[in-house]
Parts: structure tokens; sequence; C-alpha cells
């Protein structure tokens, strides 16, 4: 700062710009803030004020030797340019150190440009969350002689993108997650075999072979997968749950573990869960718009049950999210009952179910029905409790939204009936049964119009595919569904009513998106069964 200070006219050169500007020492006397003093002190020494970074691509060199916390708390980041000196962007000239130390880590002189702490923070945050490919890059060159005291020190949110300052194995668990973030992973799964350890990433609903680890590590990686879920690292025989938060940049990802012993040792799975990630309006979800319109009339009705099925991952709870987004939460009480809860809606209750509490889904309705709801969303209904519970819900005036475990839309309702609820009962409760896949998305890249070809490329890994989009069935509960209920039809009786009454079958919802170019016909054909 004194050097800054001390510059006079005559050394600055014939770009010298100042002699309108007010002295420092006049500026320092109006008692300015750092940012306002921060540009006159630009203007008065030359130093360019940039007032957008996104044109401007960072520091390779920058990134890898200088750790994103110290990044952020000096607002300071490295810019790729084409001289000796490094351009850097700065939000404070005040304070001289952060160059001073930067130039020396990076051992070459830089060249200061003013920016908004503001713009700063985000060139940060999306220059440190480009970096891909860095954990195969650091097994490459892993010292194992290195894994030393760090491996069981975690602070309260550990920061996926400042790695620089850790230890090796943290690193490593830090860049495995990193990867999967940016892969848009939904789970990590670390596998032991008899001499390998592989980590494989479901991406997209499928499970990809990422990288392998040394054996040798397979002790520390998952023990410090346990510490970051505070869990038991000591027990080794019995399988574990955890739960943790880290960060990635500017966004904030719940972590749920579990590890399970194996032949070869424990092996542990880590979903990650994006809090972050915008919900799905019901137009976003893929339905077609007729299908959309029955449903839209299913989630307004005044009193009913609504289910919506299909197996673990198939996009129930998105689904249900986007229904009661379409409700105005403002004229109506929405009380949810979740396990566990996903997401925050603005303007409902949310509950989280515990077990272990004794806080069921069942004993969680019972006190619910005591909040004066209109609407209650029930995650899941696993038993006969639960399910007497949602009926008496729907038929004293409630409209009921949860989820099943069921193949098709039809199975949803003699799923209902092998619980034990009578006919009559699910007749008169139940309004609407949506059945739902989700499948891939041909890469908006590579794909070739409507030709449904998936060919691949680097923006979506080689694998010819890019983000999700749903089938829908939408079985509407009309006189001749009641009646079928009513006479404890198969499942098959009952889709084949609903489909004369021009219900469109998960297939063929999936064959329409092909028509259209928006998936490929292997993708519908692996989520699906033939229709009878």
């Amino acid at each position: 700062m004194s050097r800054l200070l001390d510059r006079s006219p005559a050394t600055e050169g014939p770009q010298h710009r100042a002699e309108a500007a007010p002295s420092l020492l006049t500026l320092l006397a109006q008692n300015l803030d750092r940012t306002a003093l921060s540009r006159a002190l630009a203007q008065r020494l030359g130093i360019p004020i940039v007032d957008d970074l996104s044109h401007r691509s960072p520091s390779v060199e920058f990134l890898e030797k200088i750790p994103i916390s110290y990044a952020r708390d000096k607002c300071i980041l490295g810019l790729s340019g084409t001289g000796e000196r490094m351009p850097v962007a700065v939000a404070d000239l005040t304070d001289p150190d952060p160059m001073q130390i930067v130039s020396r880590l990076l051992s070459k002189p830089l060249t200061p440009l003013l920016a908004s702490a503001a713009d700063i923070a985000a060139a940060i945050n999306a220059a440190y969350q480009q970096r891909t490919g860095q954990a195969q890059t650091f097994l490459e060159r892993f010292d194992r002689s290195e894994v030393l005291k760090e491996i069981n020190q975690l602070p309260d949110r550990e920061d996926l993108l400042d790695v620089a300052s850790r230890a090796p194995v943290i690193k490593l668990v830090n860049l495995v997650l990193f990867e999967a973030v940016q892969a848009r992973a939904s789970d990590v799964h670390v596998q032991p075999y008899e001499q390998s350890l592989f980590v494989r990433l479901r991406i997209d609903g499928v499970l990809y072979d990422s990288f392998e680890l040394p054996k040798s590590l397979q002790d520390e990686v998952i023990s410090r997968i346990k510490v970051m879920g505070h869990m038991n690292i000591a027990e080794k025989r019995l399988p574990q749950d955890g739960r943790a938060t880290v960060q990635a940049g500017d966004r904030a990802i719940d972590l749920r573990i579990a590890t399970l012993p194996t032949t070869f040792g424990e092996r542990a799975v880590i979903r990650l869960l994006d809090k972050g990630e915008r919900l799905y309006t019901a137009v976003e979800l893929g339905m077609e718009d007729r299908t959309l319109d029955r449903f839209r009339r299913l989630i307004t009705s005044e009193h009913g049950i609504v289910l919506v099925t299909g197996p673990t991952g198939s996009g129930k709870t998105t689904t249900l999210y986007a229904a009661l987004r379409e409700i105005d939460s403002k004229r109506h009480n929405i009380i949810t009952l979740e396990d566990p809860v996903e997401y925050r809606l603005p303007g409902i209750s949310q509950t989280q179910i515990s077990d272990k509490k004794g806080m069921t889904f069942a004993s969680g309705l019972r006190s619910v029905l005591r909040q004066d709801p209109d609407i209650i969303m029930v995650g899941e209904i696993r038993d006969r409790d639960t399910a007497v519970m949602a009926i008496q819900s729907a038929l004293t005036g409630h409209l009921v939204f949860s989820t099943l475990h069921t193949n098709d839309a039809a199975s949803a309702i003699t799923r209902l009936l092998d619980l034990g609820i009578e006919p009559y009962l699910l007749a008169s409760s139940v309004i609407g049964v949506l059945a739902q896949r989700l499948v891939r998305r041909l890469c908006p890249q590579c794909a070739g119009g409507k030709e449904s070809a998936a060919r691949g490329c680097e923006a979506c890994r080689g694998t010819g595919f890019r983000g999700r989009i749903g089938i829908f069935e939408l079985l509407a509960v009309d006189e001749r569904i009641r009646e079928q209920i009513q006479n404890r039809a198969a499942a098959a009786d009952i889709k084949a009513a609903a489909v004369a009454g021009e219900m469109q079958t998960l297939r063929e919802d999936g064959t329409t998106k092909v028509r259209r170019g928006v998936t490929s016909i292997e993708e519908v054909l692996r989520v699906t069964m033939e229709d009878a």
C-alpha cells in the first residue's frame, strides 16, 4: 500500500491519466470505503477496471496451486494471459499482501485488474467447478506414504473444491465426489473386489465404471467416507447409515451414505442430493398434453387419493413435488410426511418420518389430521396401517398424494387389495393412479434430429444421452374402473378397461417420445414391459 501511495506521476509513464484525479491523500481524507478507494486507486494508477469476468478464462496454474479457500477469502483470481505477467482480478487494491503471496506461490509477476467482489466470487466458483478428470490424474501420481494424520479430521462442512491443502486420501475422496457432482451422478458406488476397488457412478439411472483405486487404499477410503457421515469407523461387521453436507462451489450437496460388509471388505454407496437443484414444474416432467390436462384435474380435486407408482428412482417424489407446486399454498393448508425430506417447498409444512423415534407414516398421518389440512402428501404407502389412514383421510374430505412400488398403474389397485383394503373403500377413495418411468434423453449435441440414434460425444461422456425425461401411464378412476375394483378384478383386466377408456400405456407414451426424437427405442424397451 505504501508503494502505491508513494507512486508519483513521473514513474507512471506517458500513459498516466491522473492529472484531473484527486491526490491519494485527498482520497484518504475523504474516508472512502475500500470499494470506492480501490476504484479511485485504479483510476489514479491506470489499473484496468473490468466490469465483466464471464468472458475471461481462469489460469489453470492458479487453480492448481491456490486453494479455493484462499481465493475466496482474499477475493482474488488469476486469469489466463499471453505475456510473462499473469493478469489477476482483485477487489481490494488497498491491501497488496494477497498479490505478493500469490506472486511468490506462482513464482511469477502479476498484473492487477480491478473487479467487483461479487463478480470475482462467481468467477471463482465457476472456475474451480470446471475442473474434471482430476481424480484419475491424482491416482496416477499417488504416494501412499503421504497418508498421515488428516484421515479423521473433518470440518462441519467439507468443501469439495478446496483440495490443494488436504491430505491425500481426503483429497482423493473429495475429487471423487466432485467429479460425481460434475457428471450429474445420483449415486457413487465404492465397490471392493478381491484384487481391486472400483468407483462406479450412476448417471441418468445407469451405472458406469468410473475409475479403479488401489486395493491398498480400501480401508482408508472407506474410513474417510465413514468419518464424513459421522459413522463408527471401528465397526466393520454391521451395515451403517450416515449423512453429511458438502460444498461444491456455491452449491450445497446432501450426502446419504450407506456401508455394507461384503466378502472382500466394506462397500459404500453415497446418494447425492443437490439442494440447489431447481424443482420441476408439471409441464417440465414430460407428460403429453392430454395426460397433463387429466393429471391437473386430478390434483385439483376436492378430495380423494392420487397415487404415483414406479420402482425406486423413477422420479415419483419429483412428480409429487411438481403437483404440490401447481396448488396455491396460500389458499390450502398443505402438509407432507416424507422419508427423507429431499427438497424444501415454500409455503408447505414438511415433516420428517423417523421409524427409530416411533414416527411412522401411519402415526404421523394421525397427527397431521389434527392440523386441519386440506392436502396431505404421504411419501409412501408401505403397509396396511398407512393405507387405511390414507383412505380414511380421503373419505373425510382431504386430498391425499402418495406413492407405491408397482410396475404399472393397474397393479396399484391390486396391491392395495392385497394389503387387506376393502374393495368398496378403494373404489370410493382412489381417483387416479399415475405410473411412470424415466428414460434417458438423446444428447442434443450429437443426436441427429429425429433419427433417435445415440452416437456419443464429450458433452454426454460418450453415452449418447444427457438428462432424463418421464414416460407416463395415467389411470383415471371412472365408473367402469370402480366396478372392476369392487369385483376384485385382476390387474390385467383393470388395465384393459382403462385402455378401452383411452389410457395411454407406458410403452405407448415412450413410443411417442421416440417418434419425436426425444429418446431411443432401446431406452423405452429397457424400462417398460410389453403391453398385453
